[in-house]
């Protein structure tokens, strides 16, 4: 397996964990106040539930589409994206441990080995249609 692939995995599964545990398994208090800092006139739980299962159908993408690139790409773009928005909605949430700025940078990191590993085996591929 190469390093894009488990790259890959691994970004699938933080994915799929964090869609699935702390929003539709167990909601955690700091979802809940992500999520509540924002002052939506939604249900909490309700926001929660679709955030978890956009997050597992990522996940899945990344995970079975292979070939496509653009999860990687949806997957940074929303990774970049959820930080700014914690640091501007919630930043009390950013000095804990294990805080989405630790956690996204790791996934970060993920994203762009994954896409520079398959970059590099896509062009070893001339005929390739990526």
């Amino acid at each position: 397996m190469t390093s894009a692939a488990i790259a890959r995995l691994a970004l699938g599964l933080v994915f799929l964990y964090h869609g699935l545990v702390p929003k539709l398994l167990f909601l955690s208090p700091d979802e809940v106040r992500m999520i509540e800092a924002h002052d939506w006139p939604l249900s909490t739980l309700r926001i929660a539930q679709v955030a978890g299962a956009v997050e597992i159908v990522l996940a899945l993408a990344i995970l079975l589409l292979r070939r496509s690139r653009w999860p990687l790409w949806l997957a940074a773009a929303a990774l970049l994206g959820l930080l700014v928005d914690v640091a501007l909605f919630a930043p009390e949430l950013l000095l804990g441990a294990f805080n989405p700025v630790s956690t996204n940078i790791a996934a970060l990191a993920l994203c762009a080995i994954a896409l520079l590993g398959e970059r590099g085996a896509h062009a070893s591929r001339p005929f390739s249609s990526r």
